[in-house]
């Protein structure tokens, strides 16, 4: 599995924990981490706004196969996940969130609090949501006597997404041109889409708004 990591200006202090705890994770269990910023104060700025954007791009173009991400509460981050076709964000602030998420929703991204209830232990926390996270077979349903209706549900409502949603590239033109050119303009971003994307449609946009 390919994992993009990214966060916003206001938490880019805690990439350097969180990618420290998912890259260990993601080395135990087989997969591979792209860290997209924001990696450091200095690094290119990104809001919650520019992290849907980016994740819808890496999401849809196959570029990555999952997204962790998160702002001070992980709402805002959530939020804008969420508003892009193609992702399917969890809100997660332990263990049993990522596990249940995983098993029940089957999604393809989590956003975690990174500031509210972030303190002494908040590694290991990490750590463990990353484990419950990404261990074993997704959308297996939980508690197993509903695992039928689960799996059933978790389709349905991809499809109502899919139905409801605009063209992707089309949704993409309808956003303002400024907020999709600061969301691609970080070197990280650029490296991991440009390596790993394989849409020609989306590779195309993105050229073009570079």
């Amino acid at each position: 599995m390919k994992i993009a990591l990214m966060n916003e200006f206001s938490q880019a202090g805690k990439n350097a924990i969180v990618a420290q705890q998912l890259n260990e994770v993601a080395t135990e269990q087989g997969h591979v981490v792209f860290n997209v910023g924001m990696k450091d104060d200095n690094d290119h700025r990104l809001t919650y706004i520019h992290l849907g954007i980016i994740s819808g791009l890496l999401l849809n173009s196959g570029a990555v196969d999952f997204v962790v991400t998160g702002c001070g509460t992980g709402q805002g981050a959530l939020m804008s996940l969420n508003a892009h076709p193609g992702v399917t964000c969890g809100y997660c602030i332990d263990p049993s969130d990522a596990f249940l998420f995983a098993q029940i929703n089957n999604g393809n991204a989590l956003a975690l609090p990174f500031a509210k209830g972030f303190g002494w232990g908040a590694e290991l926390n990490i750590r463990y949501i990353f484990e419950k996270a990404f261990t074993g077979v997704k959308g297996q349903g939980y508690p197993p006597e509903r695992k039928a209706s689960q799996v059933e549900n978790a389709g349905i409502l991809l499809k109502v997404k899919s139905a409801i949603a605009k063209d992707y590239i089309d949704a993409l033109n309808a956003i303002d041109a400024d907020l999709i050119k600061q969301a691609i303009g970080g070197s990280e971003f650029q490296k991991c889409f440009f390596e790993q994307a394989k849409d020609e449609s989306i590779i195309n946009f993105v050229k073009s708004k570079l």
